[in-house]
């Protein structure tokens, strides 16, 4: 055992696989809707900036080119309503899985730390507490758990849109969280680091947000202006099909990002110069995103009707990459349900890979091609 494991939970991923075996014995093979994987090409301008760039014989720098932070602070302000970012509070990082499974080790959080995480999370906000020797606490409103505070608290992580049930935080939500972390760091004279997971934020579909937009914990509608204490996690891998490049940034409090930078920089932890050049002309481009949400618009109807043709309820999945599936008949564990879709060479994810209380729900990715969302859709309707 290595001296980290015994700290971590067991990889969820590793008890899928029974069901899995049982997907591929169908007669007409697996239909894999666990993952949220891309499958669809990667975007020929992303790719022609990655091989203009292939000639990179020297080191690339952990900050990232200045072109790239700056195509990051453009589309800060085109596509998610903040203006004037600083390039400074800008980084790049290799995805954004690492990122957010390091942050609290890179902030110096340790024992008597906490950090609070959606009640029904993404399982690596748990872990990068647990690798940082900190305290993990799903928390289903951290405004409310900061002003009760006890001076524990050091980084909160909100998810928005929410990876597995794709709920939002409107402006409100987020800046009651933003208003209760500076309260509580001035109450105890501690600083606490608010840090949003929003990787999905291109992939709205209900109203108000597929019109309006997802707000981002750094619009000056949430921040007051002052991004002190508060950082972005965004990656390009949903909406350019990059999740091969692992692309993504951090933004936000240019103090925060300066001690980030520095601690990458020992580690030597670099997005390699090509990625970065290709990530620059993917931040610049909006057609290809708005092509690749319009296939995954497609594909969440398709599947939507048919779970709810075949007796499932959808819950939330107002934005991001999949559908968060029950029963709708009635309570059930969803360790049974993915045994039942299983059952019709459908794989899906079980909520409870997300904590307890996603125990009645599985997770449905729309991130298949069309030719296989509509076989599960054939095979649900059969059912």
């Amino acid at each position: 055992m290595g001296l980290l494991t015994g700290a971590l939970p067991d990889f969820p991923w590793d008890t899928l696989v029974p069901f899995a075996q049982q997907a591929r014995a169908h007669e007409r093979g697996i239909v894999d809707l666990s993952v949220g994987t891309p499958v669809d090409p990667t975007p020929a301008v992303v790719r022609d900036a990655l091989v203009a760039a292939a000639d990179s014989p020297g080191y690339p720098t952990t900050w990232g080119t200045a072109d790239l932070r700056e195509a990051v602070v453009r589309w800060f302000a085109r596509r998610r309503g903040v203006p004037g970012l600083d390039p400074a509070g800008v980084l790049p990082t290799v995805g954004s899985k690492e990122l957010v499974a390091l942050l609290p080790a890179l902030l110096g959080l340790g024992e008597g730390d906490t950090v609070l995480h959606p009640a029904v999370a993404y399982p690596t906000y748990d872990v990068g507490a647990r690798l940082a020797g900190a305290v993990p606490e799903p928390c289903a409103d951290p405004a409310e758990r900061l002003a009760r505070g006890r001076g524990d608290v050091r980084l909160v992580w909100l998810n928005s849109p929410a990876n597995p049930h794709g709920a939002v935080l409107g402006v409100d939500e987020l800046a009651a969280v933003v208003a209760a972390a500076r309260d509580a760091a001035r109450r105890d004279g501690r600083p606490v680091v608010v840090a949003s997971d929003e990787c999905y934020a291109e992939l709205a579909w209900d109203e108000p947000w597929a019109s309006d937009g997802v707000p981002s914990v750094l619009d000056p509608r949430v921040s007051g202006g002052d991004v002190t204490g508060l950082l972005a996690v965004y990656s390009l891998s949903k909406q350019s099909n990059l999740a091969g490049y692992r692309a993504a940034f951090v933004a936000g409090d240019p103090e925060l990002v300066a001690g980030l930078l520095e601690t990458r920089k020992h580690a030597g932890m670099i997005v390699p110069g090509p990625v970065q050049a290709a990530m620059t002309v993917a931040l610049d481009d909006d057609a290809h995103v708005a092509a690749q949400r319009e296939r995954y618009r497609a594909r969440r109807a398709v599947l939507r009707a048919a779970f709810e043709e075949a007796g499932y309820a959808v819950d939330e999945s107002a934005a991001g990459l999949y559908l968060w599936v029950r029963p709708a008949g009635g309570e059930q564990d969803c360790w049974q349900t993915v045994a039942d879709l299983a059952g019709l060479g459908v794989l899906v994810a079980p909520g409870a890979f997300y904590g307890p209380a996603g125990r009645g729900h599985v997770r449905v990715a729309l991130t298949a091609t069309d030719e296989a969302v509509a076989e599960a859709a054939a095979r649900l309707r059969g059912a």
